[in-house]
């Protein structure tokens, strides 16, 4: 049975486009391989406060806040006629390139300027990466093989989990065995193996900067303006020609050059107008109330409950001594309650409304924060639990509720779509949760520095997290905004 549908998946997409999809999102699950190996650069080497760590990993990540903005280029702007193949060429380099630097200069990892400068390049290539593979699926089963969407959208999700799953459990064992910049240069296998394998896709060239982008008047009238602006320049060169030999040499040159600086200012032109086309359209379709609103609480979301993720990072190292290979399997087990809530949501979920689904999740994830405040507190001990169980079963609990909680987001993103911008709509909706979730950390290391919680100080660690508890419940509030009847199979307001 799955020989068969793999067989089939096959022959719709070709060997070389479902190897570049699964190697690019198997490599992004596989990131938590060396970023576990970052966050022990920046403790242990750098001995950065939980704070300044948590700073550095919310600025590193703020390109995944601006996904859309890659869309709109590579949708506007082709690269030898080629929308897709081009930048993901170069989102490649740029991720491949900084952890190269990083593993062979000594220098760029001993500083935490550059170290930050690099980490967030990378991720504008994996980011860059994400928006240009999302987007060539979108175009592939839009041709007559839409019946095999749902198919391609599962076989790069269990590829990402997988590389996850892998890319936990080695991070861990590496930690213990290898030093961090031979990690380092070990995981730009990955991405020097997706920039091989860049030119295995064929993609049909385009005829230049989308026009369809552009109103149709404004692009009618830009044409015949150009039409009636070459046309005189033309004329005079011949009349010029006629004046004599040497004149004419000159005349004509002068023509072709103006002609010439004319061209690439229209092609100027052009490429501006798309991408002024283009955003204001995402902005007129996002502005719309039955999009705003639940986008609007989503962000809220975020941006209200600090994450102390880091501050907790710190603290299962020093004060509960948990070793990487340990912290490793807590991220498999983390992944696995991934997959785990992302069933339950599907199979016994999806006829809930989504305020009661969202409403259960936030409770879910006090509970998950009110066993981080049991295992400070250490009460767990007393009532003979061990730290390490308590540390697997919220890793888990915290995944499985956080997927809960994220599936929503996915059903509203993907109904919201107006037809024509989909790709794009859905960048912004997922940059808004990436946004949200980059102001939430900023939050979380501002709280952190604010209650004086540092490397070795951990006394307040108990209080910032009753404040995070009380914060889980501000997005409650504002339920408002999620459309009152909306399940995960009817979207109506």
């Amino acid at each position: 049975m799955m020989i068969h549908w793999f067989k089939q998946l096959r022959s719709a997409f070709g060997v070389a486009f479902l190897w570049l999809v699964c190697l690019i999102y198997f490599t992004q699950g596989f990131r938590s391989f060396v970023w576990t190996a970052v966050s022990y650069q920046l403790k242990d080497r750098l001995q950065l406060s939980p704070s300044a760590s948590q700073f550095v990993f919310s600025v590193a990540f703020f390109p995944w806040s601006i996904k859309p903005l890659y869309g709109i280029i590579s949708d506007c702007i082709p690269i030898g006629g080629k929308k897709r193949t081009p930048y993901l060429v170069i989102s490649t380099v740029l991720s491949l390139v900084p952890w190269l630097l990083l593993g062979l200069d000594s220098t760029s990892r001993s500083s935490s300027l550059y170290l930050m400068i690099f980490l967030t390049v990378q991720n504008l290539g994996s980011a860059m990466a994400d928006v240009v593979i999302d987007a060539m699926i979108a175009e592939a089963v839009r041709i007559e093989k839409s019946s095999f969407a749902g198919d391609l959208q599962s076989v790069s999700w269990f590829a990402m989990a997988v590389g996850g799953i892998c890319g936990s459990l080695l991070g861990g064992y590496a930690l213990t065995n290898l030093n961090i910049e031979t990690i380092f240069l070990l995981f730009t296998v990955l991405p020097a193996l997706q920039l091989l394998s860049c030119p295995l896709v064929e993609e049909i060239p385009s005829n230049g900067p989308l026009p369809e982008l552009l109103d149709s008047d404004e692009f009618e009238e830009k044409k015949s303006k150009m039409n009636n602006d070459t046309h005189p320049d033309t004329k005079n060169s011949n009349t010029r020609r006629r004046k004599g030999q040497k004149k004419g040499k000159k005349g004509a040159s002068s023509g072709k050059s103006e002609t010439h600086k004319k061209q690439s200012k229209s092609l100027a032109s052009k490429l501006f107008q798309s991408l002024k086309a283009a955003a204001l359209e995402l902005c007129r379709a996002f502005k719309q109330p039955i999009i705003l609103r639940p986008m609007a609480w989503f962000f809220i979301a975020h941006i209200t409950v600090p994450n102390l993720s880091t501050v907790m990072f710190y603290y299962q190292t020093e004060v509960l001594q948990l070793d990487a290979s340990f912290l490793g399997t807590a991220r498999v087990v983390g992944w696995l309650g991934l997959m785990l809530g992302t069933f339950i949501y599907n199979r016994y979920l999806t006829n809930m409304t989504l305020r009661k689904s969202l409403l259960f999740a936030h409770i879910g994830l006090s509970i998950t924060i009110l066993l981080d405040m049991t295992l400070v507190s250490r009460a767990n001990v007393g009532y003979g639990v061990s730290d390490k169980t308590m540390v697997l079963f919220g890793s888990a609990l915290g995944d499985a509720i956080n997927q809960l909680k994220f599936m929503p987001f996915l059903i509203l993103s993907g109904r919201l779509c107006p037809p024509g911008i989909e790709g794009t709509l859905f960048a912004l909706f997922m940059s808004i949760n990436n946004l949200g979730n980059t102001v939430g950390s900023f939050m979380g290391a501002g709280l952190a520095s604010l209650l004086g919680i540092s490397s070795g100080s951990f006394e307040n660690m108990f209080v910032g997290l009753a404040i995070q508890v009380f914060c889980t419940y501000i997005p409650v509030l504002f339920l408002f905004l999620i459309p009152k009847e909306a399940t995960g199979v009817s979207a109506s307001s």
